[in-house]
Formats: structure tokens, C-alpha cells, sequence
């Protein structure tokens, strides 16, 4: 498959995370990302908001924050 490079602007934090995760977690996080723009591409945006918020919402309520990603993506 081809792939081609993106810039996004994202949250310090989140770049931060990004930038320091090991290759194995970058790649999951970029599957994820593809992922995300492929239903976008095939869904109504109003969908992808939703099924965006639904996942914060789960995360949140699971007690994920940003710091505690942070520490996952850090964790060999």
C-alpha cells in the first residue's frame, strides 16, 4: 500500500504524546487515524461527530485522561 505523508495541527500535549511513543504505538495510533478518515469518507460528518464523541465520552468515563494516555504510550 501507498502511503503518504500529512501535517496536522494538533494540542502540544497530544504532539508531545505523539512524538514520544515508541514505533509500535505510532503506528497504532496512525492505523487509528486512517481508520477515522476512511469512515469519514464513506459517513456523513455528523456520524463521524458522533462516533467521535460517543469514544471520548467512554474514555472519559473510564477514567482516561490525557496524562494517563500519556503514561500508556510512555510503557514499553
Amino acid at each position: 500500500m501507498l502511503t503518504e505523508a500529512i501535517t496536522l495541527e494538533v494540542e502540544s500535549d497530544a504532539a508531545r504524546v505523539f512524538n514520544q511513543a515508541d514505533r509500535t504505538d505510532r503506528e497504532k495510533l496512525q492505523a487509528l487515524f486512517e481508520s477515522s478518515l476512511r469512515r469519514y469518507a464513506t459517513s456523513d460528518v455528523g456520524e463521524l461527530k458522533r462516533t467521535m464523541d460517543e469514544i471520548r465520552q467512554n474514555a472519559t468515563a473510564r477514567g482516561l485522561t490525557p496524562e494517563i494516555l500519556e503514561t500508556i504510550l510512555k510503557t514499553d
